[in-house]
C-alpha cells in the first residue's frame, strides 16, 4: 500500500475543525489554495470526496467523517506527546493556565499560588480571556488548565475533567450609602455589573427579576478588574465577591448589601492527560475551605499590607 502523506492528512484535520479552507489557512500561515490542492491530493489518494459544499459551509461526507476520526486520534496523541515534552522548560515545569476574564484576580492569585513550588521548578504561564475561548484552547492543547466561573461547555467534552474548587456570595459597594435600605437602593444609583456571558452576569439579571428591582445599568464587564476601577472612581455601585469586602472597604468604598442568593463560583477544568501534571494533582488535593469562607491568612495579610500601603 502505498504510504499516506500525513500533511495532506493534516491539513484536512485542520479544515474540518475549523470549518472552513480560510479559517484553516489563517491558522497554518498558508494560502487557502495550497490547503484546497493538498485536500485534493489526499481525496486522489483516497479515491473520494472527503467535503461536500452547502452553500458557503463545507460539510464533510461519510469518507470524510470516518477519515475525520481516525485523524483527530492521531494528531490529539500527537499533541498531547508535545504537552509531555514541554513540560520541562530551562530545566523547570512549564503550566500554562487560563483564567476567565471574569473572575476576581486576587482569588485565582491565591488558588494559582498553591500549585507553584518555592525552589523555582515551575514556569507558570497565564492567558486570559472569555469562558468559551479557553475551552477552545484547553481542546486544541493550548493551555494546561483553565480557572472559571463555570464548568459550561466543559460538561460536553469527555476528554475534560473538571472539579469546582468553591463558592462565595457576592457583595454591593458604591462611594457613599444611599438612603434606601438594601436592595431597594439599587433603583438610586446606576450599576457596573458582569457581562451576560458570565455566570454572574447571568445569575445578577435573574436576581433582578426575582426582586421586581427596576434597576439602571451604567456598564457591563467582562473583565472583573475593570469594573472594580470604574466602581473606585465612583462611577457606580460595583459587585464583588463577598469575601474581599474589606480589601474594597480599606479603599473607602462603602458596603451597601450582600447576598448569598448569588453565587461566584470558582471551577478548574483540564485535560484528562494532565491528571499526572504535578501542578494539577497539587490543585486537587488542596482544601480550599478557610479561603472560600473568608479567613485564609495569606489573603488576609495581602490586604492588611496593602490598606497600610495607601
Amino acid at each position: 500500500m502505498q504510504h499516506l502523506n500525513y500533511n495532506h492528512l493534516y491539513y484536512f484535520w485542520m479544515v474540518r475543525k475549523k470549518g472552513s479552507v480560510a479559517k484553516a489557512a489563517e491558522a497554518l500561515c498558508l494560502a487557502p489554495q495550497t490547503i484546497t490542492g493538498q485536500i485534493r491530493a489526499l481525496e486522489e489518494r483516497l479515491n473520494g470526496s472527503l467535503f461536500n459544499r452547502v452553500g458557503r459551509s463545507l460539510e464533510p461526507t461519510e469518507l470524510g467523517e470516518l477519515i475525520f476520526r481516525y485523524a483527530d486520534k492521531m494528531f490529539s496523541l500527537s499533541y498531547e506527546m508535545l504537552d509531555l515534552l514541554a513540560y520541562h522548560k530551562d530545566e523547570s515545569i512549564l503550566f500554562e493556565v487560563g483564567f476567565a476574564a471574569a473572575l476576581s484576580k486576587a482569588l485565582a492569585s491565591r488558588v494559582l499560588l498553591t500549585v507553584i513550588p518555592n525552589d523555582g521548578s515551575m514556569h507558570l504561564s497565564c492567558y486570559e480571556s472569555t469562558h468559551e475561548n479557553l475551552i477552545q484552547r484547553l481542546r486544541e492543547h493550548k493551555l494546561d488548565m483553565i480557572l472559571s466561573d463555570s464548568a459550561g461547555e466543559s460538561l460536553k467534552y469527555p476528554e475534560i475533567l473538571s472539579k469546582k474548587l468553591g463558592e462565595c456570595g457576592i457583595s454591593f459597594f458604591a462611594a457613599s450609602k444611599p438612603s434606601l435600605d438594601f436592595p431597594a437602593c439599587l433603583e438610586q444609583e446606576k450599576l457596573l455589573i458582569p457581562g451576560k456571558r458570565t455566570s454572574l452576569g447571568q445569575q445578577l439579571h435573574r436576581w433582578f427579576a426575582e426582586k421586581n428591582l427596576d434597576v439602571s445599568i451604567l456598564g457591563e464587564f467582562d473583565d472583573a478588574a475593570m469594573m472594580k476601577a470604574f466602581g473606585l472612581f465612583k462611577r457606580g455601585i460595583f459587585v464583588a465577591p463577598s469575601i474581599y469586602r474589606h480589601d474594597i472597604l480599606s479603599q473607602g468604598m462603602v458596603l451597601i448589601g450582600e447576598t448569598d442568593d448569588i453565587k461566584e463560583e470558582y471551577h478548574v477544568m483540564f485535560a484528562e492527560r494532565m491528571i499526572q501534571h504535578p501542578a494539577v494533582k497539587r490543585l486537587l488535593e488542596t482544601d480550599f475551605t478557610d479561603l472560600f469562607a473568608g479567613v485564609d491568612p495569606q489573603v488576609q495579610d495581602v490586604e492588611h499590607r496593602s490598606s497600610h500601603q495607601r
